[in-house]
Formats: structure tokens, C-alpha cells, sequence
């Protein structure tokens, strides 16, 4: 079980590094995602940018709940396990999630035998992660408070009180309030709507 409820990840693409061994290059980047399309448009400007590589070999992974972490590691062409894994090897070393890096490889005409890709697919990944900005994030539960316009005030008290973050509103007569709330003060922020007669409380997938 996850006892904090912060997480560490990168706010925008790395800038891009170069790493060299036996004439083949490895140019590394690191990108924040969100959902599995992101990865496809990432690699589909980097095949685009380096239209004459060999290798685009990357890992990612998805997700701040330990139970619903998604992660894939791609070797593109290269033996298994000698590319995707070591590139994935240091997300986990760097304990960075909503994340993808991909080494590109062009191929210098020396074969580099499975230690030494490793090797270089191990340093592009550190060298992309050493070059991005890495930050630490909340884990944020989102809830819709239902209400009567009446109930305005007991509500928007406690809003205050707690000093909560809106993430959209709806104030007619039947108001609705969407909410961001840190992990480990849901559940007490849930029961104060809930000692509210006349107010519903909804925790909302994110």
C-alpha cells in the first residue's frame, strides 16, 4: 500500500541528449504523458524527426495508485530485453511515474553485443532523466458536491474552512460544486460534507 500521496514526475519534455558508443548514437528524450495515445504521438514525431534511425526503443509508465500502474518497455528491433528494460530500469531508479522516455538509435556499423546495449540504453535513459525538470505532485481525490442553492453558505463554509480547491462549478438552484481534495485529507473532507444535511457527496474517477 502507498503510505504517501505525492508522487514524482516531469512537467514538460526533456531537452534532447546524445549519447555516443562504437559510431552509434543514441539521442534520448523524456516526455510527460498522460494515457497511451501520448506515447503514440511522441514516437510518431520522433520516427518523423529521425527518419533514418534503426531503433526507437522506449518505456513508459502510467499511473500514481499502486494497483493501477500501467508500464510497458519496447526493445524495437533490438534483443530482448537489452533496450525497453534498462530504459525502464531507470524510471524506476528515478521513481518517476506519467512517463516515457525513448533512446533512438542510429547504428554505427559495430555491433555492441547485448552488455553493451544495455549499457547505452541504461545511460540514454539517465541522461534524459538527468536533463529533465522532476517534480513532486499531490495525489488529488476529485468529489461533486450536490446541493440546494439554499445550502450555499454551509458549504462554500467549509470550502473555505479547509481551504479546498474548485475544479468547476454549477450555481443555480441546484448547485454542483466539483472538487480537488489531497489523499490523505479525503476522507475527513468527505465526512464534513456528509454532517451536512441536504448535501450530496460524490467521489468522481479521475
Amino acid at each position: 500500500m502507498r503510505t504517501s500521496d505525492t508522487y514524482k514526475t516531469i512537467t514538460k519534455p526533456s531537452k534532447e541528449t546524445l549519447f555516443k558508443e562504437k559510431h552509434s548514437k543514441f539521442f534520448s528524450y523524456a516526455f510527460p504523458i498522460k494515457n497511451e495515445e501520448d506515447v503514440k504521438i511522441a514516437l510518431e514525431s520522433l520516427r518523423k524527426q529521425h527518419s533514418s534511425a534503426g531503433h526507437f526503443c522506449y518505456a513508459y509508465q502510467i499511473g500514481t495508485q499502486t494497483d493501477k500502474i500501467k508500464y510497458r518497455a519496447n526493445d524495437d528491433g533490438e534483443p530482448n530485453n537489452s533496450a525497453g528494460m534498462p530504459i525502464y530500469g531507470q524510471i524506476q531508479s528515478y521513481a518517476v511515474t506519467n512517463i516515457l522516455i525513448v533512446v533512438v538509435r542510429y547504428f554505427g556499423g559495430v555491433k555492441l553485443g547485448v552488455g553493451g546495449l544495455i549499457s547505452a540504453y541504461r545511460t540514454g535513459a539517465q541522461m534524459a532523466l538527468d536533463g529533465s525538470n522532476i517534480k513532486t505532485k499531490t495525489i488529488n481525490v476529485l468529489y461533486l458536491i450536490s446541493f440546494e442553492y439554499k445550502n450555499m453558505n454551509k458549504v462554500m463554509r467549509i470550502i473555505k474552512e479547509k481551504n479546498l480547491n474548485i475544479v468547476d462549478q454549477k450555481l443555480e438552484l441546484d448547485c454542483k460544486i466539483t472538487i480537488s481534495v489531497r489523499q490523505k485529507e479525503a476522507s475527513k473532507v468527505e465526512t464534513s460534507f456528509n454532517s451536512i444535511y441536504e448535501v450530496s457527496v460524490k467521489e468522481l474517477e479521475d
